[in-house]
């Protein structure tokens, strides 16, 4: 039976990102399902015919790079994994393609790496482009790109790009399909006593410690992967649901209300597009350990950060760029755009207006971090 709580949240969806994972679209060989996908695309397009805009971010590219070149096992280093990546991108796209043809829907790949979330323009760049796809009635379908994606500009895996993707368009909800029911008490596999959680109120450590710590064969998230792109997205205002994406039907039940997986509520106030880019989803270059006069100042009274009251500089930085901003203790409660470099807040740190005056001479700005380019994220 629906409850009141899931079939208001899901009617506010107007926009909605699914991310599917490599173990609800594969076989256990590492294989494409195309059963699987084929009933994966009517849901989408039975979801799309009721007017939600949807996103999905599909993995599978690798395990279907795996299947495809016939592969024993899902290989471990870089330059393996990125040619199985190419080779299983082209397979999951036709998939996608044939299986949304009879409902005449397009499929649009688009393939992002951490580094453009990083820089504001290729940011706004692929919003735009996501959003024009809807107005041609398109299915963007997103990944990471595998392809070209290194440690440093990884996303660690695609539960994490969900997250950001749902940030992005500003979506009031993520489902997040897995190969579980959803949330357990603790891990059903080792405790037959452990239950399904139909609803999170609030992810806090009472909640990640129900995570097992384990991931899948070919999948490289987990629970606690989960629980990350969840916190990510309820803590700017969105709503997460996580199913099991195998069983049959399920996203028409999930956009019917029907109490399947679990609910994870918004807990924050819903960010405006610039706010999330800043606060949550940008890697910040440095950081600001501030005392906490200018903790406060920041964080409760809402005002700007300025060069008396941070005690240290860490990182490498220019003017422009996301930094953190930390407590005594190293805890980061928000980010901003820095007015100075690495260099030169080294310099001011720690002065005051007229102090900085007399040491360098003048004050480009008074502000290190001006309220106006802060988002508190503690």
């Amino acid at each position: 039976m629906a409850d009141a709580v899931r079939i208001e949240t899901v009617r506010r969806a107007d926009a909605v990102v699914v991310k599917v994972g490599t173990n609800v679209l594969t076989d256990r060989a590492g294989a494409l399902d195309q059963g699987r996908v084929r009933e994966l695309a009517a849901q989408l397009s039975r979801a799309r015919a009721g007017g939600r805009k949807v996103g999905l971010v599909s993995s599978g590219a690798i395990g279907a790079g795996v299947g495809r070149l016939g592969l024993a096992r899902r290989p471990v280093d870089l330059p393996h994994l990125q040619a199985c990546a190419a080779v299983g991108q082209c397979a999951l796209m036709q998939a996608y393609q044939d299986a949304l043809t009879p409902f005449g829907v397009h499929a649009a790949q688009i393939l992002l790496t951490a580094g453009d979330f990083d820089n504001r323009v290729r940011y706004l760049n692929a919003r735009h482009t996501i959003l024009t796809l809807f107005e041609y009635g398109c299915l963007p379908i997103i990944n990471e790109n595998d392809t070209v994606s290194v440690a440093e500009i990884r996303f660690g895996d695609n539960d994490h790009l969900a997250a950001m993707v749902a940030n992005l368009l500003q979506a009031p909800l993520l489902v997040l399909l897995t190969n579980v029911d959803g949330l357990y008490t603790a891990d059903p596999r080792v405790d037959p006593s452990a239950s399904l959680v139909a609803t999170v109120p609030h992810i806090d450590k009472s909640v990640t410690d129900m995570a097992a710590p384990t991931q899948s064969e070919l999948g490289t998230g987990g629970m606690r992967s989960k629980l990350r792109a969840a916190r990510l997205t309820t803590s700017a205002g969105g709503a997460v649901i996580m199913a099991n994406g195998s069983r049959p039907g399920i996203l028409d039940e999930v956009f019917a209300g029907e109490p399947v997986g679990t609910l994870f509520l918004a807990h924050g106030e819903s960010l405006s597009a610039r706010r999330r880019w800043l606060g949550l989803t940008a890697r910040p270059k440095g950081a600001f350990h501030l005392d906490d006069g200018a903790r406060k100042a920041v964080e409760r009274d809402g005002r700007s950060l300025l060069p008396v009251g941070v005690l240290a500089v860490a990182g490498t930085f220019g003017k422009g760029d996301v930094v953190s901003l930390c407590d005594r203790d190293g805890i980061e409660f928000a980010r901003g755009l820095t007015n100075y470099s690495t260099a030169d807040a080294e310099r001011i740190r720690g002065l005051a207006t007229e102090q900085i005056l007399r040491a360098v001479g003048k004050v480009p700005y008074v502000e290190m971090v001006h309220r106006d380019n802060l988002a508190v994220v503690g």
